[in-house]
């Protein structure tokens, strides 16, 4: 049973992460040859203070920098 872990950042919506989950699930059955019932995938949000980016948080980042 194949699994994958997708970290993204908060506050997308939830059409966004229900796509993002039908989308990677047909890309693993197919290039594993598995039956998409057989694939699992989990979807972490990780809020904007804990993501950081060239030594900056996500937050900072949208505020325009820290």
């Amino acid at each position: 049973m194949p699994i994958a872990q997708v970290s993204i950042l908060e506050g997308r919506p939830k059409e966004k992460r229900v796509e993002l989950i039908r989308r990677v699930t047909d890309a693993i059955a197919e290039s594993l040859e598995v039956p998409a019932e057989r694939v699992r995938v989990i979807v972490q949000e990780v809020p904007l203070e804990h993501w950081g980016i060239g030594g900056e948080t996500a937050e900072e980042k949208r505020r325009g920098g820290g």
